[in-house]
C-alpha cells in the first residue's frame, strides 16, 4: 500500500549534489505557538522564475519554516540560483528522478514539519501566506488541511466544495502555493500515486477527501496565499492526456460507474473540438 512507505525515509536516487542547512547538521524545530512548515519545491530547468519563488518564501514575515529543494537533473542557471541561496534553504539536491510528482514523494519523505505546503519553481507567494496560514491552524487546529486563495492570470481562485469532487476537480483553489495538509494527516493519505503522469495531484485529493475522510477549510477570496503563475508543469499537458487520466482516475478509486459514464460523456461533448 502506498500509505506504508510514506514514513520510511529513502535514500533518493542519483543524487549529484546536495546542499543546505541540513548537511551542515542544522535541523529547524517547531516552536511553542510557532509550528514548523515545510515547503516543498519541485524544480527542473527553470532558472527564468525560481529565484523570484525561493525569495517569495524567504520573505515571509513568518520565519519558522524549512524550505525543500528538489531539482531534477537542471542543465541551465538554476543549481547556480539554488548554491546562491543555499544558506537558507534547508536541503537542497539534484539528481535523477522519476518527474515533478517522484520529486513530491521524496520532499514528503524529508519532511521534519508540523504542516507540508508545496511552492511550484513558476510561483510565488504573498508577502504574508505563511502568516494567513498560521492563523487558520490556530483557529481550525483540528483540521486536516487548508486550501488558500490564489491567484491566476484571470482572477482569484478561492473557497473548498468537497461534494463537487464527485463530478468535478474543480473544488478547491490549487495546488501549489494554496494547499497545506498536516504532516500527520498526509501520512495516512500515502505519497502521490505514479501511475498518474499528469494528474496525481487529484487522485490524491479523492483518496484524502472521499476514502480518508479528511477535513479541512478554503480561505476567503482576499485572504490570497500566492500566485500560480501559467506556463508550468500543468500547462504543457493536452487535453486528451488530461481528460483520459482523469476518468482513470475516478475508475481507480472505484466511483460509481454510471456517474463516470455521465461524465465522461458530458466532458466529451462539451470539449469535443479540443479531442
Amino acid at each position: 500500500m502506498i500509505d506504508e512507505h510514506f514514513s520510511s525515509i529513502e535514500k533518493l536516487k542519483d543524487i549529484k549534489i546536495e546542499g543546505g542547512l541540513r548537511t551542515k547538521n542544522i535541523f529547524k524545530k517547531s516552536e511553542i505557538d510557532k509550528p514548523l512548515i515545510t515547503i516543498i519545491t519541485a524544480v527542473l530547468n527553470n532558472e527564468k522564475y525560481l529565484e523570484e519563488s525561493i525569495l517569495s518564501l524567504h520573505n515571509q514575515k513568518y520565519d519558522n519554516y524549512e524550505h525543500i529543494i528538489l531539482d531534477g537533473g537542471s542543465s541551465d542557471k538554476t543549481i547556480d540560483i539554488i548554491k546562491k541561496y543555499e544558506d537558507k534553504i534547508d536541503y537542497w539536491c539534484t539528481g535523477r528522478d522519476k518527474g515533478i510528482y517522484d520529486a513530491f514523494n521524496n520532499g514528503m519523505q524529508l519532511a521534519k514539519g508540523d504542516y507540508i505546503g508545496f511552492l511550484n519553481s513558476d510561483d510565488y507567494y504573498s508577502n504574508n501566506a505563511l502568516e494567513l496560514l498560521t492563523g487558520h491552524i490556530k483557529k481550525n487546529p483540528n483540521k486536516d488541511f487548508i486550501f488558500g486563495a490564489v491567484k491566476k492570470h484571470w482572477g482569484v481562485l478561492h473557497g473548498y466544495r468537497p461534494y463537487k469532487i464527485y463530478w468535478s476537480w474543480g473544488f478547491y483553489s490549487s495546488h501549489s502555493t494554496g494547499f497545506f495538509i498536516k504532516t500527520s494527516s498526509a501520512k495516512k493519505v500515502g505519497l502521490y500515486n505514479l501511475k498518474y503522469k499528469y494528474s496525481s495531484d487529484y487522485d490524491y485529493f479523492f483518496r484524502m477527501i472521499v476514502k480518508k475522510k479528511l477535513q479541512g477549510i478554503g480561505t476567503k477570496k482576499e485572504e490570497v496565499f500566492g500566485t500560480f503563475r501559467r506556463g508550468g508543469f500543468s500547462s504543457t499537458i493536452n487535453f486528451f492526456d488530461h481528460f483520459k487520466e482523469e476518468i482513470q482516475i475516478r475508475i481507480d478509486n472505484g466511483q460509481n460507474k454510471i456517474l463516470i459514464l455521465i461524465i465522461f460523456i458530458y466532458k466529451y461533448l462539451k470539449n469535443i473540438s479540443k479531442i
